[in-house]
């Protein structure tokens, strides 16, 4: 019995652990400030515009896929098919977002800087596999109702529109998952446009505003 309890306290320990690495890794740096346009340098309309190609970013698969809700069941879209479906073997992220609790992400999906492998390899990146923030789904959700959670500090990770550039430069500086959805390796679709296409949108529609459609 005393065993059980070492183990029991051990595996709490585990996933409270690796619950703060999830929550640490949200933090990112300044690397966005060249980037960052004066404010008020862009039209609403331009805004706008840039808005919507944004939105054909976090809508497709490659970004909605694993920013689902408190069910922490991801999506799946494999190679192939454009229909999302619940991601195969039975795959739950649990209240860690990194599958602690059952199978972690990194069973199949490994932290690495190397190259994507083509279809059916898992896709990998340069950070630990998780799930984002429950604050911060996006499948399922309209390009409106997306726009609104990402201008919102309270559901964005505490971020303003230069935040939200530095976000997307410190993930790059990882090799994170935001780039490498460009680059998920053969076989396998990608949003439209670049990584550096979705930085410059990100700033236009930052100085702008961060205009929403109504």
């Amino acid at each position: 019995m005393k065993r059980s309890l070492i183990a029991l306290v051990i595996a709490a320990s585990t996933i409270a652990a690796l619950t703060g690495i999830v929550a640490a890794k949200d933090e990112g740096g300044k690397e966005g400030a060249k980037d960052v346009l004066p404010a008020g340098s862009v039209s609403r309309a331009e805004g706008l515009l840039a808005w919507k190609r944004i939105e054909a970013v976090v809508t497709h698969p490659r970004c909605a896929n694993c920013h689902v809700d408190a069910k922490a069941i991801p999506i799946w879209t494999p190679a192939g098919e454009t229909k999302p479906r619940v991601h195969g073997m039975n795959i739950h992220g649990g209240e860690s977002r990194i599958g602690a609790e059952a199978i972690p992400c990194s069973t199949c999906h490994m932290t690495s800087t190397q190259a994507n492998e083509p279809a059916p390899s898992p896709p990998r990146a340069g950070i630990d596999w998780q799930l984002a923030p429950v604050a911060f789904i996006w499948f399922g959700k309209s390009g409106a109702e997306i726009c609104a959670q990402l201008k919102d500090p309270k559901r964005n990770g505490g971020r303003d529109a230069a935040g939200l550039l530095d976000h997307l430069r410190h993930d790059a500086s990882l090799n994170g998952f935001i780039p490498r959805g460009w680059s998920p390796g053969a076989g396998r679709s990608t949003p439209p446009g670049t990584f550096e296409d979705h930085v410059k949108d990100m700033a236009l529609w930052g100085a702008a505003g961060q205009p929403c459609p109504e």
